[in-house]
């Protein structure tokens, strides 16, 4: 148990704290739910009840897909693009796929290597570009999932207030939407390329997300 937690220390603590996040999001999201169905002169709402509601779903999914869009993007954009002295960045004799043998796949396979990293055609295709795949796949389930609970809670505030509901294409086309979409997608792009010319110039010992201390600031694609 102790070498489990060990070797999978920073995926244990992130998780955890994913859980203590949608903890505190749900007691505080209720309160704030409760305080607006007063304010309104409707019933306040129980725990059960709010977390299977829309309101709590589109707050959680909203956050979900900008997250995964960020990786998504991430993920393929530096195959091709650089930023020279970044951590983030590969240097730009790799910039592209790189061959067969740079990557260790098809006849170029350690014994070590993934079978599917030794397979060629669809397979080897596949799992040559499963990490940005998925990480696609769960952003367009969670953009979704967002539109549809997004939609519910919509309509759920449209009919208190006497108003006409919309489809689900009207909900996709309306500002509601595309407010709570942009907002957190912004945030992301930020956040990655801050994250990208900070480390040129930034160091912090240790970390694989630094480059080592003494490095040059050109230096690119190094890990401390």
């Amino acid at each position: 148990m102790r070498r489990f937690l060990r070797d999978n220390g920073l995926t244990l603590f992130f998780l955890g704290a994913l859980l203590l996040a949608l903890i505190g999001q749900a007691f505080s999201g209720l309160a704030d739910y409760n305080d607006e169905q007063v304010a309104e002169g409707a019933p306040e709402a129980g725990l059960g009840d709010y977390l299977t509601g829309s309101s709590f779903a589109v707050d959680v999914t909203e956050n979900w897909q900008s997250e995964y869009l960020q990786f998504f993007l991430y993920i393929f954009i530096t195959v091709w693009l650089i930023q020279r002295g970044s951590t983030e960045s590969k240097t730009a004799e790799q910039a592209g796929t790189e061959s067969d043998r740079d990557q260790r796949a098809g006849e170029h396979a350690d014994p070590s290597s993934p079978a599917w990293a030794r397979a060629g055609g669809l397979r080897g295709a596949l799992f040559s570009r499963s990490l940005g795949l998925v990480m696609g796949l769960v952003f367009a389930l969670s953009w979704l999932v967002q539109s549809v609970t997004g939609l519910v809670s919509y309509n759920s505030q449209q009919l208190a207030q006497y108003e006409d509901t919309v489809s689900w294409g009207g909900y996709l086309a309306s500002p509601d939407f595309w407010n709570r979409t942009l907002q957190n997608w912004q945030s992301e792009f930020l956040a990655v390329a801050s994250m990208a010319a900070l480390s040129i110039y930034l160091r912090q010992r240790g970390s694989p997300e630094s480059k080592p201390v003494g490095a040059p600031h050109e230096a690119t694609g190094l890990e401390g």
